[in-house]
């Protein structure tokens, strides 16, 4: 039984193409039949052309009768939505027709719809519980270091500790944010609205600052210019953060500058000397890459130019370009 079914399967497989190549051969052998016929005086020259024409149209009808079931499907998929896809659209079309090419197409197809379906259902799962899990321990300790800084009787090398904790807990909540915007397939659960991206940028310099808490490293912001945009300030906010970082990884002295200008933001930083192996510049270069994948990914994402020059003097400017700016409301 087993082999009788692999054998109809292979019988199956490329009817499609053999039922055209018949229809076109059996018009080949009428159309030279014919041109004998009128060659040899058999038949009028008129008579001749007639059927050449009628068999060409039984040839076209018969053609467009097997393109039948490929157009509906080609219908289909050019109505089909990522989003919801129409899997019974799909089941719908294979039970219509006993083709073997169809029928194949259908099932490859229907394969692919249900893994895609499966992996934005798992994507969708994963980001809502990652959410959760990941911000839940850091909300502890957040909570937990705030009310330890209010302890007096701390001394001075458990309040350095502290500090560090609170900035590690910085970058983590960065991270994770970052994290959980990219492992999206798509955009959607990113709430967009109108805002004005220097109060957002206002606070990200505020973050950033405890970061080079005792470090000779000063961070401005120059607001020269405002502007609006209507986006996902969250998505905003941890792009401009991942390059306000990748700056302070490759500043060990000096001043950063925020720059705020029509339609774009950029960060000028002084640029590190060539680091030597095993020293503290090393790691730190290392680590800013990091930083600048997440940002270059999020402007790919989102398509926000992000252009990254050197200017006279040794410095570096990572700016990102928007390209539908707001005027801001007075």
């Amino acid at each position: 039984m087993e082999g009788r079914s692999s054998q109809g399967k292979r019988r199956r497989r490329g009817s499609f193409r053999v039922r055209v190549a018949v229809v076109f051969a059996l018009q080949t052998i009428v159309m030279i039949t014919a041109s004998l016929m009128a060659a040899n005086n058999v038949a009028p020259i008129g008579a001749a052309i007639a059927i050449m024409l009628c068999s060409g149209a039984l040839a076209w009808i018969a053609v467009s009768r097997e393109w039948i079931p490929v157009a509906a499907l080609a219908r289909l998929l050019d109505a089909w939505d990522p989003e919801k896809p129409d899997m019974a659209g799909l089941d719908r079309e294979g039970g219509k027709h006993s083709d073997g090419d169809v029928s194949s197409l259908i099932r490859g197809l229907h394969g692919l719809a249900s893994r895609i379906e499966g992996y934005s259902e798992r994507e969708r799962n994963f980001t809502r519980d990652a959410s959760h899990e990941l911000r839940s321990p850091l909300t502890v300790i957040k909570m937990s270091s705030d009310m330890l800084a209010d302890e007096t009787e701390l001394s001075d090398v458990g309040y350095r500790s502290l500090e560090r904790i609170r900035r590690s807990t910085r970058e983590l909540e960065a991270l994770v944010e970052a994290f959980l915007i990219l492992s999206r397939e798509s955009d959607q659960g990113l709430a967009e609205e109108d805002f004005v991206v220097n109060t957002v940028l206002r606070q990200e310099v505020d973050y950033a600052r405890e970061l080079i808490a005792g470090r000779p490293v000063e961070l401005v912001l120059d607001e020269p210019a405002s502007f609006a945009l209507h986006a996902s300030p969250r998505v905003f906010a941890v792009l401009c953060g991942q390059l306000i970082r990748h700056a302070l990884q490759q500043t060990d002295q000096g001043t950063i500058m925020v720059t705020v200008m029509p339609g774009s933001v950029s960060v000028i930083n002084p640029a590190l000397d060539v680091p030597e192996a095993g020293s503290r510049r090393h790691a730190s270069v290392d680590r800013h890459g990091f930083d600048l994948a997440i940002a270059r990914r999020l402007s790919d994402r989102f398509q926000w130019p992000l252009e990254l020059r050197s200017l006279p003097g040794a410095n570096r400017v990572a700016s990102v370009r928007f390209p539908h700016p707001q005027p801001v409301e007075s």
